[in-house]
């Protein structure tokens, strides 16, 4: 297990962000806007997708990251920080999920 947290990446993305720096990918990328963001969050979700169905391990573990990391990055280029979505998904697991996918009027999905 690694020590690394997804709070460690929100704040490396937030710092090259920032950072003006023209060889920073982060930079360049929240420098784009938020739909060039979302586009990129996009393709890698498609991406790990494809890689879940290809029941390729190696493959989803890479792409899972890429979703991550891009995910983070649009909160970041929305200037929406991880602790409100840490929140969000606590208030969600303090009830079942069905009962809280009910809650915001979606149809429960049982898969």
């Amino acid at each position: 297990m690694t020590d690394f947290t997804l709070d460690d990446l929100a704040g490396i993305i937030a710092t090259r962000a920032r950072s003006g720096d023209p060889g920073s990918y982060t930079a360049k990328l929240v420098g784009a806007g938020v739909a060039r963001c979302a586009r990129k969050f996009g393709e890698e979700a498609i991406e790990a997708t494809l890689a879940a169905v290809g029941e390729d391990d190696e493959a989803l573990t890479a792409e899972a990251a890429d979703v991550l990391f891009h995910l983070l990055v649009i909160l970041e280029a929305r200037g929406i920080p991880l602790s409100s979505v840490m929140a969000e998904l606590k208030q969600r697991t303090a009830q079942s999920g069905l009962a809280e996918k009910a809650s915001r009027g979606g149809a429960a999905d049982p898969a």
